[in-house]
């Protein structure tokens, strides 16, 4: 997951093990074969980082030989109903509870949001859900999600389309920072993400609080 994140020396490692199909444990000093498939994904422009030099274009090569281009949650709503019945059966099952409901307030919620972390932060939205809500049914106001608005391209002027969705990210955030006093955590909850993700995400984007 997140191949484009890759630093240069695992990226190496990963080269040599995808050429030679054989890896050593840690501690170990036996190769041991393997014949498996590699499945990676990310979501950052591996073309883009290979010509500014973040990635291998020799590894781009090794990985690129079926690629499937998958849209952003936003881009592709239809899929958020199944999406979310999937991962309420999950988490129902996991946490030991009944099998829930999702109200027809909250699932048109769902679908309105923007999924800045796509199917990920649906599925940190519904676990919290099941984990927190009262009733056998997942209420509206279970879902603390913030409302999608831009008032005007002079806000977000980058011509490129993910560079405009990566400021708003960027803005959003520390919006969220500064209304939580700094507090990641609390700021999490308010985005309806995991902390991890939302320090990962503040790393990534570099964003600056004040």
């Amino acid at each position: 997951d997140e191949i484009g994140d890759f630093k240069p020396d695992l990226q190496a490692k990963l080269l040599r093990f995808l050429q030679e199909r054989e890896f050593e444990r840690v501690g170990g000093n036996k190769g041991i074969n393997v014949d498996v498939r590699i499945i990676a994904a990310t979501n950052r422009d591996l073309s883009k980082a290979i010509h500014e030099g973040g990635f291998r274009e020799d590894l781009f090569f090794r990985l690129n030989v079926v690629a499937i281009s998958l849209p952003a949650l936003r881009e592709r709503r239809e899929d958020v109903p199944a999406l979310a019945q999937f991962f309420l059966r999950r988490y129902c099952q996991i946490v030991k509870k009944p099998l829930m409901k999702i109200s027809p307030q909250a699932m048109d919620k769902l679908i309105a949001y923007h999924w800045p972390g796509n199917v990920r932060e649906l599925g940190n939205m519904i676990e919290r859900a099941v984990v927190l809500a009262r009733g056998r049914e997942i209420m509206a106001e279970d879902l603390p999600l913030q409302h999608f608005t831009i008032s005007s391209n002079e806000d977000y002027p980058c011509k490129d389309y993910h560079d405009a969705i990566r400021a708003y990210q960027r803005d959003l955030i520390r919006r969220t920072l500064e209304k939580s006093g700094g507090n990641q955590v609390k700021a999490a909850e308010l985005l309806g993400l995991q902390r991890t993700y939302l320090a990962r995400l503040i790393k990534k984007l570099e964003v600056i609080n004040g």
